[in-house]
């Protein structure tokens, strides 16, 4: 494989390492928080954002740690013929199920982008140029030429109300990683097809 090859799979399962490994640690965040809204419920008045922060460690735990699930190989996975077949054969199931995944990963990624502009306040159109227009009026204008850009800002319908914009960008920052990652994994089912390991 070419040397380009090896620094990408090398580099990205690094920093999806790095990732998952932070992620892994949010359930402990996840448990405090419900603890606590537990504690409060009992005790004293009901927070009212308890639920909405443990849903939201939920997602990045889920999503941030998803590439570092694919990088171990503990994704769920149908075993019923796959363990019997040679290192080969699975290669080659994998490099062509990979294509798919990534496909489906690059439809979540145009959802996430899509949603993530709606959070900011771009109702309308394509949400590219939103993003694009937006940076420009942050480098030209600072924040008040980016304020100029932004709609209304998505809030959640609930009495806490929080922003609903760092969630999203969370999810599609997940779903990039996981994008790389997946290619990372068809790199290494081409090496494996080729006799090689990365």
């Amino acid at each position: 494989m070419p040397k380009a090859i090896k620094l990408y799979v090398r580099y990205i399962e690094a920093l999806n390492y790095g990732v998952g490994r932070f992620a892994m640690y949010l359930i402990f965040g996840l448990m405090g928080v419900l603890l606590y809204s537990s504690i409060s419920k009992t005790f004293f008045t009901p927070s009212l954002w308890t639920l909405e922060v443990a849903q939201f460690a939920m997602v990045a735990y889920y999503v941030l740690g998803g590439p570092y699930s694919i990088q171990l190989g503990s994704n769920v996975r149908m075993d019923l013929f796959y363990g019997n077949w040679s290192i080969k054969k699975k290669a080659w199931f994998d490099a062509f199920t990979v294509l798919l995944l990534i496909f489906y990963i690059g439809v979540l990624i145009y959802g996430a982008i899509d949603s993530a502009a709606y959070s900011l306040g771009h109702f309308k159109g394509e949400p590219f140029t939103f993003f694009k227009d937006l940076f420009v009026a942050f480098v030209t204008g600072g924040t008040e030429g980016a304020q100029k850009v932004l709609g209304f800002v998505e809030r959640s319908s609930t009495a806490w109300r929080p922003y609903l914009w760092p969630v999203k960008f969370i999810m599609l920052f997940g779903f990039i990683l996981m994008l790389l990652q997946v290619i990372a994994e068809l790199f290494k089912d081409i090496a494996r097809i080729k006799g090689q390991e990365l």
